[in-house]
């Protein structure tokens, strides 16, 4: 039998519950002498050991039967409890009974009770840990300023986190990268870059962790050049590739869009983990490379070690979904994860995206523990297919659950609102972000301007803008959106102008904004430079269908309907966009040619209309008006000739209206039966009364003037 002392030490290395058990019972017998008995030294090893191995219980127990402890062996059970979220408050007994026994804490307790106040989520008491700390002179212990670092990043709190860096004055490699890792968690990627540019000036030479969690960094931002510098780095200096800085290159290269280099660097894994094999097929998919994708995933499959997860299903149905999307669905059930909220929402955004919102509420019906999330997806979903009302009642039910929303949720819901223009809804939802303090956030800023300016409502649009400290991009945009929208296009190029001397640069929604505003304002000379500049200074800014849509209707109301049909042509070369786009183009143009009369070219467009949709009735009626104003009453004759024998009707055109109680009342032209329509009409009636009074207003003032 070995000697107590190994019995001993071996409680150090001990991991299973099963073999503490048994080297604890052996060190029982074995003890022979009272004096080994009653030393705290083998029971402070006993208390750590179960600590280590989960036993809390079994730690108190011997804790509690021990005839003398020291500062060590509330340390070993500070550190048991630290490790369980939920017995954090216990910590803080233990620190005022060990004051009471006249116990002096030291670097270990500390850590312990810092751990134990993250875990807690209780900043009060752990700045009251913190000047405890002082109290006891252990400011300048390493272990404990880097407890502190990543409790007040925990906390959110980054301007204590920085001042404890600030103040310790010789920065090892593990405080550096405490702080980096610390910056990264709470989302400042780039702040967190310049640490570890000023890491390198400071002569510290950065570990394994650091440069994987820089690398990391980089794949968040995209920052290609920085990511293969600190790969060219690492082989330079002849580091050592572990399974974590391997994964972080190869999660670098993926999310870079670099896919040839992710594959060089996976082949040299010798055997991947779950998370290469994630990396590479989540990089494959996000760049169109959906094939591969689904090739890495069938040979994941086929292998008995490692299995994906749910991560793995997540990033496959992102990327193949729309391909591949019901038999992943079905694999998904098989695996048993159809309640897992991770793979349900990547699930409901995948048929949201194909339109399949019957399959989407179904997926969402089986997840039981809803998140946030999840819930944002399904607002988002519905208002993205123009269902606005389900919109906001998903929105209502979301509160109604009551989660704690962000600000993806509360954008979501106002989103929606502007897309159906419900006014009192959105103002409800702005009350609401106002009360928890999200009404501040510039995504929800933006979501504010755009949701009161399509409610007609400038004023406020214009109010909740010009309290935003320096708006981004999306702000300016929603803004532009707003006064385009109002018919004030000379106040939208002024407000563009304002933009660009605030250092905005235009992405392609902005120029579609102004270019929508020009045309239906009729400033052609604008609209044609904005066109020249996005096409030729804007060289990163490639006009898509909308902008060629816009195009078309600016040119087709100033009457240049053979430079609108050229465009058209234009936009039929580019390969990515749809034959709908053309369509709609093509159909604008038709209608153009009827106001003014163009028989040939309105000819032209209508074939080119009737080739993309021959069931179309709308564009059967319009050359018919187009033949009739003409003066081709032949013509007139056969397209209805033609109508009549394809059966068509011109569908009913839809309309909505927000009742006095708050619901959302959707009617036809000729619907009678609407429960809202005496109130519809009654409201146009009333507007009717006022145009008229307007104009006789209008003629009075004439015969006054002469």
């Amino acid at each position: 039998m070995p000697p107590l002392t190994t019995l001993i030490q071996n409680c150090t290395v001990v991991t299973s519950l099963k073999r503490a058990r048994q080297l604890h019972a052996l060190i029982l017998t074995t003890t022979v002498y009272t004096n080994d008995a009653l030393s705290p030294y083998r029971n402070n090893n006993i208390v750590s050991m179960y600590g280590r191995c989960g036993s809390i219980w079994e730690a108190q127990q011997v804790f509690d039967r021990m005839p003398v402890r020291n500062t060590v062996s509330y340390n070993a059970l500070l550190a048991a409890y630290s490790k369980s979220p939920c017995l954090g408050m216990r910590c803080i007994e233990l620190f005022k009974d060990m004051g009471s026994e006249g116990l002096r804490p030291g670097g270990s307790t500390f850590v312990s009770l810092l751990q134990a106040c993250s875990a807690l989520d209780d900043w009060f008491m752990g700045s009251s840990i913190h000047c405890q700390v002082f109290k006891f002179g252990g400011s300048d212990d390493v272990s404990i300023q880097t407890s502190l670092l990543g409790m007040y990043s925990k906390f959110g709190d980054l301007k204590s986190a920085c001042q404890i860096f600030d103040g310790v004055v010789v920065k090892d490699a593990v405080m550096w990268t405490a702080m980096m890792f610390n910056l990264f968690k709470n989302e400042k990627l780039h702040e967190g870059l310049r640490l570890f540019n000023s890491m390198l000036k400071s002569d510290v030479s950065p570990t394994q962790f650091t440069y994987s969690t820089v690398l990391n960094a980089c794949a968040k931002l995209r920052e290609y050049i920085v990511g293969r510098t600190i790969h060219s780095r690492v082989i330079v200096l002849g580091l050592p590739h572990d399974s974590k800085l391997q994964n972080a290159l190869l999660d670098m290269y993926s999310s870079c869009g670099d896919i040839g280099t992710a594959f060089d660097v996976y082949s040299r894994i010798e055997e991947p983990e779950l998370v290469s094999w994630n990396s590479i097929i989540s990089g494959c998919a996000e760049n169109g490379e959906s094939r591969k994708a689904m090739e890495l995933f069938i040979q994941l499959l086929r292998l008995s070690v490692p299995k994906p997860d749910d991560y793995t299903l997540a990033a496959i149905i992102s990327g193949t979904g729309d391909d591949y999307g019901k038999a992943l669905h079905t694999l998904v059930v098989k695996m048993g994860l159809e309640k897992n909220v991770f793979v349900g929402t990547t699930l409901l955004s995948m048929y949201f995206r194909n339109s399949d919102s019957e399959s989407a509420r179904k997926v969402f019906s089986f997840i039981e523990e809803k998140d946030v999330v999840l819930w944002t997806e399904m607002v988002m979903g519905h208002s993205r297919l123009g269902d606005g009302e389900t919109a906001i009642k998903s929105f209502r039910d979301m509160c109604n659950d009551g989660l704690r929303m962000d600000s993806f949720a509360f954008s979501g819901g106002l989103s929606a609102c502007a897309d159906l223009a419900t006014l009192k809804q959105g103002e409800m939802i702005h009350s609401q972000a106002i009360k928890t303090g999200w009404d501040a956030e510039m995504n929800v800023c933006g979501s504010l301007v755009h949701m009161y300016a399509k409610n007609g409502n400038l004023q406020a649009s214009r109010s909740v803008f010009s309290q935003v400290w320096l708006p981004d991009l999306k702000c300016w945009n929603s803004l532009l959106g707003g006064y385009g929208h109002h018919g004030m296009p000379v106040e939208t190029l002024k407000l563009f102008k304002e933009m660009l001397k605030h250092g905005i640069q235009p992405d392609h929604v902005t120029f579609l904004t102004l270019l929508s505003a020009c045309s239906h304002g009729g400033l052609v000379e604008e609209g044609m430079m904005l066109w020249n500049s996005m096409k030729q200074k804007s060289g990163s800014i490639t006009p898509g269908p909308n902008h060629y849509s816009c195009m078309v209707s600016l040119l087709c109301r100033a009457g240049l309907l053979e430079k609108a049909e050229e465009v058209i042509q234009e936009s039929a070369a580019a390969a990515s966009h749809s034959s709908e786009h053309n369509l709609e183009m093509w159909r604008t143009l038709l209608s153009a040619c009827v106001d003014k009369r163009n028989l040939g070219l309105g000819i032209r467009a209508g074939e080119e209309v009737l080739r993309l949709d021959s069931d179309d009735s709308a564009t059967h009626v319009l050359v018919s008006n187009l033949y009739a104003v003409t003066g081709r009453w032949d013509g007139v004759a056969d397209m209805r000739k033609k109508m009549r024998g394809m059966m068509l009707e011109k569908e009913a055109g839809l309309s909505w209206i927000e009742a006095q109680h708050g619901g959302i009342q959707a009617f036809t032209s000729d619907d009678q039966t609407s429960p809202v329509i005496k109130e519809a009409q009654s409201e146009i009636w009333r507007l009717q009364g006022n145009m008229g009074r307007s104009e006789v207003d209008d003629l009075d003032a004439k015969d006054c003037s002469t």
